[in-house]
């Protein structure tokens, strides 16, 4: 049975994730796709001007220029911001709930007496604030066009390690107000917990190198603004339309195999009728 549960809230998790994942789709292209257009610009703008004083100087040598060819791109910009767009964030949006299902599985009945839609709730904060926002605020977003290719695998190694160590601080926070609550009380040790987990937090910060490959300052803070705060906007809805479907969803579940469990157990008899 509990096997059959735990693959019941899996299989919705990721249907919730699905659905949270065309919401999050959306705002992506309508508020994150504009400042992405803008950083692009910016980029080609920079890269005409540190290419028209070498071609004046090969002209005045004598020399005919090369011919510089363009790179031709693999997947054009429209199909980047559309198709490519959406596929990234549904299977993001997908992979995610699924993990944030089985997160559920764990958190129901062992991090307090909540109902499966607050645990959902719950859960999904959680996984708002380990998965991306302790990350973000040590290595935040920039545009694609931004960062030098050649520090690419370094940030991601860096963000990724920041996420491990996030989630893994995360879970140790929860085990941590476990235990202190039968000594604390659920509120006090909530918040030393909470107190530990940034606290814990921070010494990572510390501890992490910096992103050296930072944005340059001629770089409109503006439109760095703009993306960093699509880039949130995104997570938010995100994790907001995947709390409210999967809670929904994973109470109607549980309900069900209340009532199925209920229905198989005998009534007990009468006194009067066992004699």
């Amino acid at each position: 049975m509990y096997a059959s549960t735990v693959r019941g809230l899996l299989v919705r998790g990721m249907l919730a994730g699905l659905i949270a994942g065309l919401f999050a789709f959306a705002v992506a292209y309508v508020v994150g796709e504009p400042p992405v257009r803008g950083s692009i610009a910016v980029e080609e703008a920079a890269a005409a001007q540190e290419a028209a004083p070498a071609a004046g100087h090969a002209g005045h040598g004598g020399d005919a220029p090369a011919a510089a060819e363009e790179e031709e791109e693999l997947v054009s910009r429209p199909v980047q911001s559309t198709v490519g767009l959406a596929t990234g964030v549904l299977v993001y949006g997908v992979a995610l709930g699924g993990i944030a299902s089985l997160a559920f599985s764990f958190a129901l009945g062992r991090v307090g007496r909540f109902s499966p839609r607050a645990t959902a709730a719950l859960t999904a904060a959680g996984a708002f604030a380990t998965v991306y926002l302790v990350p973000f605020l040590k290595y935040p977003a920039t545009p694609p066009a931004v960062g030098n290719p050649d520090t690419i695998g370094q940030r991601t190694t860096l963000f990724f390690l920041m996420i491990l160590l996030s989630v893994l601080l995360g879970v140790g926070a929860i085990v941590l107000g476990r235990r202190l609550a039968p000594r604390l009380g659920n509120w006090n040790a909530t918040l030393a917990a909470g107190a530990g987990f940034v606290l814990a937090a921070g010494l990572a910060f510390l501890v992490l190198p910096d992103n050296t490959d930072a944005v340059k300052p001629e770089f409109p803070a503006a439109l760095l603004w703009e993306f960093r705060v699509a880039s949130i906007a995104v997570q938010v809805v995100l994790w907001t339309v995947f709390a409210v479907v999967f809670g929904v969803l994973a109470q109607r579940l549980l309900a069900q195999r209340t009532d199925a469990a209920g229905a198989q157990t005998p009534a007990p008899q009468p006194a009067s009728a066992l004699g």
